[in-house]
């Protein structure tokens, strides 16, 4: 799929953290069409610099009400650029894009950072045959702000951080195997930092349960053309992360 070009309205640009921000924007034909783990690429300007779109997760998209859902944290020039869009602005958006998480009836989520993003869109649209016991991974309780966005939903969240300032000490492979043991999970899903995914899979790997993990990477056009984004794979094969993934079984791209 290679998405949609749309003038996306700013409806809401809020900062919800030291550097995190959530954005709302109407574009009614993502809104309609997006799956969960796929993801946008935005264009910041119309200029040179910053030259390249971004590519941001949704982290919701609602078609009754045409609005997706971003999460952005400021780490340089072109994410610092759309702290400054306010109600009424329009941001040129390209998407759905990339391949979906495929769901099941009992999941666990796993997300670190930005990555609880694509955790986010498939809590809010599970189905009804469908649960999720959620895994939030913080440095400290400074972060907590990421597990209120979790409130409301259907889901059971749990969460770890690195100081044990809050929840358990450690980190979201530290009460995966006891959550594992003592739930019927049938699949994991996991984004966020590459080390904790590598973690995540391995557990997984090892238990037999089949997991999916959401890659993150710098990208040029976000439709496969460009070739900037590709991981290796398996039998040597590689993969472009906007086309083939961002979405992967973790056996495809980990070799642990």
């Amino acid at each position: 799929m290679s998405g949609y070009v749309e003038m996306g309205e700013v409806v809401r640009n809020e900062q919800i953290g030291a550097d995190v921000w959530v954005m709302d924007l109407y574009a009614p034909k993502q809104a309609a069409e997006a799956q969960v783990g796929q993801f946008c690429n935005v264009r910041l300007t119309d200029g040179t610099a910053p030259l390249l779109r971004r590519p941001i997760s949704y982290a919701n998209f609602d078609a009754n009400t045409g609005t997706i859902t971003l999460l952005y944290r400021v780490v340089g020039r072109g994410t610092m650029l759309l702290t400054r869009l306010v109600p009424g602005d329009t941001l040129d958006c390209l998407g759905p894009l990339g391949q979906p998480f495929t769901t099941t009836s009992s999941m666990l989520l796993i997300g670190g950072g930005v990555g609880i993003a694509p955790m986010l869109s498939i809590a809010h649209h599970l189905k009804a045959h469908e649960s999720a016991h959620v895994i939030l991974g913080f440095r400290n309780k400074s972060e907590l702000f990421w597990a209120d966005l979790f409130n409301n939903l259907p889901v059971t969240v749990h969460i770890t951080t690195d100081d044990g300032s809050v929840g358990t000490k450690g980190f979201p492979t530290t009460i995966m195997p006891d959550l594992l043991q003592s739930t019927a999970i049938t699949s994991i899903m996991t984004c966020g930092p590459m080390p904790m995914m590598k973690g995540v899979a391995k557990i997984a790997m090892e238990l037999g349960i089949p997991c999916q993990v959401s890659l993150e990477e710098r990208m040029g056009c976000g439709t496969g053309g460009c070739l900037g984004c590709g991981c290796d794979g398996k039998a040597g094969k590689r993969y472009k992360v906007c086309k083939d993934g961002p979405v992967f079984a973790a056996d495809d791209v980990f070799f642990l």
